[in-house]
Parts: structure tokens; sequence; C-alpha cells
């Protein structure tokens, strides 16, 4: 139960931090927001502020923040515009401050990571920088020495032609993320050496002691450093600057239809939940920060029915200097839904084999 309670807890804390920044962008423009809600379903408790409304839900999946004129979701509030100005509505204000709106959630999302990520960097004392991507040895025998790799080696790009995929990894890090899921299909990989650029193709080789496809290169080592107030927020970006790499790393790959079995929906999430509160505080909140960025990245995605997608038709609309008519935009909208349910449908289905 308490695994469930903080899978909850972690799922809501980051869409109602998301939709906070909506709700404080939105009343920074003037547009009126008649409810703040945290969660969905039957209301429990409720605030009247000056002029919202703020309500506490039954069910613990969420939230919103209801703006007059946003007719896009049919599950939150509506607002009645009927006695509401129109230039304290979304439409009657100027397209800029609509973007501005629409990302204010994703920045949000970020903000919340970097804090977590800061926070919980300084409390540990200490940060791993990850090594570049320096070949500081070569296992003897293995395919890297067999290929013609050799220790001193830059590693510039790594690439999985079969695949037609391809990376230029800025740590060893990258390199280990780029072949999560592939590890026992061929690669090649592109090192720097005395100022010229050589390919070598290697073929992993499985090794049953330690149960894993290996290519025999050895990454220099990971340098620690000390972490104070000031610093411990360069070190998170770094990390999450990592974790931002290989987001669109992954998404550049499910683009083409590669890597759709590593996909994980509510029940991965919440099996990764369970795993990080056994491992303690510092895991649980990386988690959260770790789902915080993903949720400000998916949400930038240019699909219409997300924030990206959003502001993708705002410019439009700016550039042919009209709106688009409603019917264009329900279809992108219907179109980007389908999108969204069939990932989350593959990514559950998946789910479901892994607990199998």
């Amino acid at each position: 139960m308490i695994y469930f309670i903080l899978f909850l807890l972690l799922l809501s804390a980051i869409v109602i931090v998301h939709e906070f920044g909506h709700l404080i962008a939105a009343k920074i423009f003037g547009v009126y927001c008649s409810e703040f809600s945290m969660g969905m379903g039957p209301k429990l408790l409720s605030y009247k502020g000056k002029e919202t409304e703020y309500v506490l839900r039954l069910l613990p999946i969420g939230g919103f923040v209801a703006m007059a004129g946003d007719t896009d979701n049919e599950l939150e509030t509506k607002v009645d515009i009927s006695n509401i100005p129109y230039d304290r509505t979304l439409p009657g204000i100027a397209r800029w401050k609509r973007i501005i709106i629409m990302l204010a959630g994703i920045i949000m999302n970020v903000v919340l990571a970097v804090l977590i990520v800061a926070m919980v960097i300084l409390h540990n004392g200490s940060y791993g920088v990850a090594p570049d991507t320096t070949i500081a040895s070569v296992s003897e025998g293995l395919p890297a020495q067999q290929a013609g790799i050799m220790a001193d080696d830059k590693i510039v790009k790594v690439s999985y032609d079969g695949l037609g995929i391809s990376n230029e990894p800025k740590s060893f890090d990258d390199i280990n993320a780029f072949m999560y899921g592939h590890e026992d299909l061929p690669l090649t990989i592109t090192v720097e050496r005395n100022g010229q650029k050589m390919s070598f193709e290697v073929i992993p080789e499985y090794d049953s002691q330690s149960d894993r496809y290996v290519i025999g290169i050895n990454s220099k080592a990971i340098e620690y450093q000390n972490v104070n107030i000031f610093n411990c927020f360069i070190f998170a970006v770094d990390y999450l600057a990592y974790v931002t790499r290989t987001i669109f790393m992954s998404l550049t790959q499910l683009v083409r239809g590669i890597g759709l079995e590593n996909l994980s929906g509510p029940v991965g999430i919440y099996q990764a939940t369970s795993q990080a509160v056994d491992m303690g505080a510092s895991s649980y909140f990386l988690m959260i920060a770790v789902l915080s960025l993903n949720v400000g990245i998916f949400n930038a995605l240019p699909l219409p029915i997300l924030d990206g997608g959003r502001v993708v038709i705002l410019l439009v609309e700016s550039i042919i200097r009209r709106p688009l008519s409603e019917r264009a935009i329900n279809f992108l909208m219907m179109f980007s839904l389908a999108v969204i349910v069939s990932l989350f449908l593959i990514a559950t289905y998946q789910d479901v084999l892994r607990l199998f």
C-alpha cells in the first residue's frame, strides 16, 4: 500500500506542478481562471480565493487549471465566459502570451527536476562526473581489441548500421544509453586516433559470468567532485542534460519504430517507483525529478493535444495571420490523441509482458 500511495503522490506532484505553471502564467497575463484542481473526480475540499477556487478532488491522479476560453480538454471544468471580458479569455490575449502560458507548465517541470536533483546531490555531498569517451584500456581477447580498437582512442560516433541509427556521444554514459536494448547487435565504433578518424565494426560477445554482452572497452575512472550550495545546481543541470540526451535518443528511435519493446507505462513506472523506494529517499526523489523532466519533454512534443502542439498551432496561426478552422484543429486533436493512446497501449502491453 505504501508503494501505491507514494506512486500516486509522485504522479500527482509532477502534474500539479505542471498545471501550477499554467496558472501562474495565466494570472500574470490576466486570463480568468475559475478553478485550480488537484486530482480528478468529485470534490473533497475547496477554498475560494479572490476569483479562483482551489479544489482537492477524490482521485489523486493529476489536476488541471480551468482557464476562460480553453475548450481543448473535455475532462476539465468549463468556464462560463458569458460575463467574462473577452480580453480576459485565452483567445482574447496576444498569441505570444498564449505561447508563454502553454510553455509555463513545461518550464515548471524542468525547474522542479533541477531543484530536486540539486538538493539530492547536495545531500550526498559529492557528484560523480561521467568520464569522456576516451578509452582508458581495451580488454585482451575481446571483440574491441580483435577489431583493432586501442587504448587512448576517443570515440566520436557509435552506430547500428542495421537499424540505421547513430549517436555522437559526449560521455561513456551516452554510449551505454545508446546501446541499451541492442547490446547483442553488431556495433560500428568511430574513433579519433592521432587526428584521424577510423571506424571499426565490433560484434559483442556474450559473457556467461556477468550474463551480458561485452565488447571490451573500459572508460576512465569517474571523477568525484565536492558539492556545495552553489555548484549543486551546475551538477544538477549536468545530470539532467544527460537524461535529456537519453530521452531524445529514445524518441528518435521510437519515431523510426525502434525500441517499442522498451516502452514503459503506468505499470512499469509503478514498479520503478517501488524499486526506488526500496533504495531510499534519494532514489525516490531522483525518480520524481527524472519523471518530471520526462513529463516536461513529452508535453513539448509537437502533438496538438499537448502543450508543444498547441504552441505549434499558435505559431502557424501567427504566420498565416488567421486562426485554423475548428475542423482542422479537431482533426489534429483526434490524430494526436490516437498516437498517444496507441503508445499508451503498447507501453502497457510491454509492461504486462515483463510482469510474466
